[in-house]
């Protein structure tokens, strides 16, 4: 197949055929190029793609289908439901020595009906995480996770979904002083690189209240000005998860140009008072602008879409918890209220980033999972992510049991990642034919 490729590459580049030959040869050319782009169609996606990596809605298809990009982006792999798996997780607490946080089997969740159900979107398969083929995707590259703690959740499940090929070596000393918000990995069989950038609001943000720091002080951001916490490090990444959520809901002030804007549940009467969207829309909006601005910054962005919580019986802050086993039906619960207004507040930024960063050839990709995961009432820790002996008293219905659903993002991640590599390939190709 690499005799193929190499012999073929030549083709395309006209080495194959001196620079005096004549008329005759040269329609030889033009016919030799058309039968091998042929073979070239038909033979190499079966080789490079095969029918695992993108679900196709039915058995009937064939290699046309596989040669047809709407076959791909037809698929819609964020609408559909939950169902019963019984085969259980990828990993457990036994098998991953890496979950550092929201280990709820060992800290003492008594369920595990949790860890059995799988999401299965309206109009195809998804196929199972494959630790090796994300890992030869990303051979010799970076990924950063850019965000809160539920990024870091996030980061954490791949972590474990991959361990099972590779262990990695905790490099984060070496770039890091707060190892314990900015992490990175590295896969030394395969080059490949793993962080996690710890930035909440995505911009420049700090505490404003005179009581000091707390869950739910008051803190100053500005919209205007990217975290350099970030932004400083980002530019070397092929791959970027950004997203952030729940702590834009705390009191905020907000600022622009540096002077005072509005401010969100500051109960301040000389300031405008505005509602979270705003903060969260600007700050979406500097973000995706401070990437499609790097001059060196090739990487492929994902949006991660807003995580909803499942506080029930009272507020985060007033005793609420999530205790329920099962998931919701989509009967049961629908995006609605907040949370879709959260939800199309990033997906219509992203929408602009898109547009913008065609014309620099940067590509923003939306992995929207709030529908899934507005499903999954029974995925949180509750009170078994954190340690019995800990003061903490907040239930925690924010973050995600590792594992449970949240490894469902790394499904749709390495199906977004093939694609965007079928993509590629599929245009490259083309542009070498034209």
């Amino acid at each position: 197949m690499k005799s193929f490729l190499f012999h073929l590459t030549m083709i395309f580049n006209g080495n194959e055929f001196s620079n005096g030959m004549n008329s005759q040869h040269s329609t030889s050319k033009k016919s030799l190029l058309l039968v091998s782009s042929l073979v070239f169609l038909t033979v190499i996606p079966f080789y490079l793609f095969s029918t695992s990596l993108f679900p196709l809605p039915s058995p009937e298809n064939d290699a046309s289908d596989l040669r047809n990009k709407e076959i791909v982006k037809d698929c819609d792999i964020f609408s559909g439901k939950w169902i019963p798996y019984p085969d259980g997780p990828y990993y457990t607490d036994a098998t991953c020595d890496l979950i550092d946080q929201h280990n709820c089997l060992k800290l003492g969740r008594p369920d595990t009906e949790f860890m059995k159900w799988r999401w299965r979107p309206d109009e195809c398969e998804l196929p199972l995480f494959n630790a090796k083929r994300f890992l030869e995707l990303v051979r010799g590259k970076k990924m950063a996770f850019v965000g809160d703690s539920v990024g870091r959740n996030q980061m954490q499940s791949l972590l474990c979904l991959l361990a099972s090929v590779t262990h990695p070596e905790d490099i984060s000393h070496r770039y890091a002083v707060d190892t314990k918000y900015f992490k990175r990995w590295f896969f030394a069989d395969y080059r490949f690189t793993l962080a996690t950038l710890w930035s909440p609001f995505l911009v420049k943000s700090r505490d404003a209240d005179p009581n000091g720091h707390s869950l739910n002080s008051m803190m100053s951001l500005h919209l205007d000005q990217a975290d350099e916490a970030w932004a400083s490090e980002v530019e070397n990444f092929d791959y970027v998860i950004i997203s952030g959520g729940q702590w834009f809901f705390r009191p905020l002030i907000y600022y622009m140009n540096g002077q005072i804007v509005g401010c969100h549940n500051c109960h301040m009467d000389n300031i405008t008072a505005v509602t979270n969207y705003f903060g969260y829309r600007m700050a979406f909006r500097t973000a995706f602008k401070t990437l499609q601005s790097l001059k060196n910054y090739k990487g492929i962005t994902f949006l991660r879409t807003f995580s909803p919580s499942h506080f029930e019986n009272g507020a985060w802050n007033e005793g609420g918890n999530c205790i329920r086993t099962m998931p919701f039906t989509t009967e049961e619960m629908k995006l609605a209220g907040y949370e879709l207004e959260t939800y199309l507040t990033q997906v219509e930024e992203l929408r602009k980033a898109q547009e913008k960063g065609r014309k620099r050839g940067l590509k923003f990709e939306l992995l929207a999972t709030t529908e899934a995961m507005l499903l999954r009432p029974d995925g949180h820790p509750n009170q078994y992510g954190r340690s019995p002996h800990s003061n903490e008293t907040v239930a925690d219905c924010v973050h995600w049991c590792l594992p449970g659903p949240i490894d469902t993002w790394n499904e749709f991640l390495l199906y977004m990642m093939r694609r965007e590599a079928w993509r590629s390939f599929n245009e490259s190709l083309q542009r070498n034919i034209t």
